[in-house]
């Protein structure tokens, strides 16, 4: 079985970047930062980038976006 970690690394491999919440709905994963400190402590180099959307009910929020730079 794979480890949060991994599985996150292969996400972003498989589909460029990860946010929250993919990583809640797609991998069960409720802490993603935490995660990619992980990832980032182990020699990943992982960027992130602020994303400003609008919620189901039209408000304005923020999350952040990682993407792997390998």
């Amino acid at each position: 079985m794979a480890t949060q970690c991994e599985r996150i690394l292969q996400y972003m491999q498989d589909f460029g970047s990860i946010n929250p919440v993919q990583a809640m709905s797609d991998l069960g994963v409720m802490r993603l930062a935490a995660r990619i400190s992980d990832l980032k402590d182990e020699g990943h180099t992982i960027t992130r980038k602020m994303v400003k959307k609008k919620n189901r009910y039209g408000e304005p929020v923020s999350f952040a976006e990682y993407r792997l730079e390998e």
